[in-house]
C-alpha cells in the first residue's frame, strides 16, 4: 500500500456543470479510442455471440489476451486458481493504473438483436447485463493508453485484469483475495446501462449459496410412508425465508431460485436444491440475515425428516466510494458527451422502447449525462472488493435504449448492436482520458489514497464474505 501525504478533501454533491472547454486529456482519448472503433465493436460482436457463462469463458477470455498480447502486453493467464482470468500490462514504473475488463454471460435468457422479442433456439445464455461490451471497451481503452504512453514518453504502467463469473461467481474476490491489486493505485471499470452517469453509487454486499436437502426417494402412492421429501425440505425452508423478509432491514435483499426439486411426481424426491442470495448495504448486516438463514434451513430439514448442507458460491463487499475520484471521472465524461443515435437507431430505439411499460428514463436522454449524486444502489458487485484494496473508481454509459433493465432480452438485444458499440466507444473514451490524467496528476492520486485510508479506517483489515473457499469454476454446469 503507498503512504501519501494528508491532503484536504472538500466535498459536496452539487451538481458539476459540463465543462465548456475540454481538457487536452480528452481530446488525446477521444481521437485514440476513435481510431479503434472497429476494434471494440468486432471484439463485443465475438464475445457478445459465444456468450459464455462465469468461468467457461475460454474463447471470450482468449480473445482479449490475445487482442492486448498483439499490441505488446505481457499476459499472465490462469491467475488467482481460475483458468479464465487473465492480467495484462504494459509500460513500467508507477503509477500502476488498473483497468477491468468482464465478460461472462447470464444463463437463461437470450435474445436476437432484433428490436422485439427473438428467442434464438438453442442458445442458453445472453450478454444481458452487456459484459460483451465491458471487456471490449476496457481492452480499446488499455491500448489507447498504452500508445499514449508509448509516443508521449510517460512513465507508467497501463493494466487490465480480465475478471470472469462477475454474475453469481465472483472472480474479482478471488483475484483481491489473492493480492493481484496490492501494487495498483487506481483501479477503473465501467458498466452497460441505460444512461450516461459517473455518479457515486454505493452497492449492497451480498452472499450466496446452494442449500441441499437430502430425504429418501419411495413410491409417492404405493408408499408414501417410507419415503422423506428433500423438496418438502426446500419449500418449508422457503415458507421460513419468505415469512423473514418482513422483519429484515429495509435496505437488505433476499430472493432464491429452486434448482432440482425432483423429476417424477410419483417419486418422493431424495434430492432437492435451492439456490439463496442475500444482500444488505453493510458486510455485517449479510452476515446477521444469513445467521437466521441457516437457522432456517436447519429447522426445516428437522421438519421434514430431511438432512441439509449448503455451499458458499459467492460473495461480495459493498463498493467503496471513492468521491474525489468519482468527481474527477464525471468530468471526464461530461466533457466527452451523450451518445447521439442515427435514423435507424433512433426508429429501432422506438420499437425497444414500446416494449416497455413506466420507463424511467425517454428516448432523448442517451445524449445527456446524469447529475452527479452519491447514492445507494441496490444490485450487488465484485468490484466492491476490489474498491477496498485500491482506490476504485467507475462510470455507466447507455449501451442499452434508455428504460431498459439489465438482465432483460432488450439489454441483450442492444449490447449485440450498434447502439451498444457506441457505448462502449464512450466508456472507453471517458476512461482513456481519466487515465491519461492520473498519470499526469499526482496530487489527484494522492487526495484519492488519502480519502481511501480515512474511509477504511486506521484498523482496517479485509474480510472475504466467501470465507476461503476455492473459486466454484463448475457452478454455471
Amino acid at each position: 500500500m503507498r503512504a501519501f501525504p494528508s491532503v484536504c478533501l472538500a466535498t459536496c454533491v452539487a451538481l458539476l456543470p459540463a465543462c465548456a472547454t475540454a481538457d487536452p486529456s480528452t481530446n488525446q482519448a477521444t481521437s485514440l479510442v476513435e481510431q479503434r472503433s472497429g476494434l471494440t465493436a468486432n471484439v463485443a460482436s465475438k464475445l457478445w455471440d459465444w456468450a459464455e457463462v462465469g468461468y467457461q469463458e475460454t474463447k471470450s477470455s482468449g480473445l482479449l489476451q490475445d487482442t492486448l498480447a498483439g499490441e505488446g502486453f505481457d499476459v499472465e493467464a490462469g491467475v488467482a486458481g481460475i483458468p479464465t482470468a487473465f492480467v495484462a500490462e504494459y509500460g513500467s514504473g508507477e503509477p500502476v493504473i488498473a483497468i477491468l475488463a468482464e465478460f461472462d454471460a447470464l444463463p437463461g435468457i437470450n435474445q436476437s438483436s432484433a428490436p422485439t422479442r427473438d428467442p434464438v433456439e438453442g442458445k442458453h445464455a445472453g450478454q444481458a447485463c452487456g459484459h460483451n461490451l465491458f471487456g471490449a471497451g476496457s481492452v480499446s481503452a488499455a491500448i489507447a493508453v498504452r500508445h499514449w504512453l508509448e509516443s508521449t514518453g510517460t512513465e507508467g504502467t497501463i493494466r487490465v485484469y480480465g475478471t470472469p463469473a462477475e454474475e453469481g461467481g465472483s472472480g474479482k474476490v478471488y483475484m483481491t483475495r489473492a493480492g493481484l491489486f496490492d501494487d495498483v493505485d487506481i483501479a477503473m471499470h465501467w458498466h452497460p446501462d441505460d444512461q450516461n452517469s459517473a455518479a457515486a453509487n454505493t452497492s449492497l454486499a451480498n452472499r450466496s449459496a446452494k442449500f441441499r436437502f437430502n430425504g429418501i426417494s419411495a413410491h409417492a402412492a404405493g408408499a408414501p410412508e417410507r419415503g422423506r421429501s428433500a423438496l418438502d425440505g426446500v419449500e418449508a425452508f422457503n415458507m421460513m425465508a419468505n415469512m423473514m423478509h418482513e422483519h429484515m432491514p429495509q435496505d437488505a435483499r433476499m430472493h432464491y431460485v429452486i434448482t432440482a426439486g425432483g423429476n417424477a411426481p410419483n417419486v418422493v424426491p431424495d434430492f432437492a436444491e435451492v439456490f439463496y442470495y442475500v444482500r444488505h448495504p453493510e458486510a455485517d448486516g449479510v452476515d446477521e440475515i444469513w445467521a437466521r438463514l441457516e437457522k432456517a434451513a436447519e429447522g426445516a430439514a428437522m421438519g421434514t425428516g430431511t438432512t441439509v448442507d449448503w455451499e458458499v458460491i459467492h460473495g461480495n463487499n459493498p463498493l467503496l466510494v471513492n468521491e474525489t475520484l468519482a468527481r474527477m471521472m464525471d468530468r471526464k465524461l461530461r466533457e466527452m458527451g451523450g451518445i447521439s443515435y442515427t435514423a435507424e437507431e433512433q426508429a429501432y430505439a422506438e420499437q425497444i422502447a414500446a416494449s416497455f411499460d413506466k420507463p424511467d428514463l425517454s428516448l432523448g436522454s442517451q445524449e445527456e449525462i446524469q447529475p452527479f449524486e452519491i447514492s445507494l444502489g441496490y444490485g450487488s458487485t465484485d468490484v466492491g472488493d476490489v474498491s477496498w484494496a485500491v482506490p476504485t473508481v467507475g462510470l455507466r454509459t447507455a449501451t442499452w435504449v434508455p428504460g431498459t433493465s439489465a438482465h432483460s432480452w432488450q439489454a441483450v438485444a442492444a449490447s449485440g448492436m450498434s447502439i451498444g458499440h457506441k457505448g462502449a466507444q464512450l466508456a472507453a473514451e471517458t476512461l482513456t482520458a481519466a487515465a491519461i490524467e492520473l498519470y499526469q496528476n499526482e496530487d489527484l492520486i494522492e487526495s484519492a489514497w488519502t480519502e481511501f485510508e480515512d474511509k477504511r479506517g486506521p484498523d482496517y483489515e479485509y474480510k472475504s464474505l466467501l470465507g476461503d473457499r476455492d473459486p466454484p469454476l463448475d457452478y454455471r454446469k
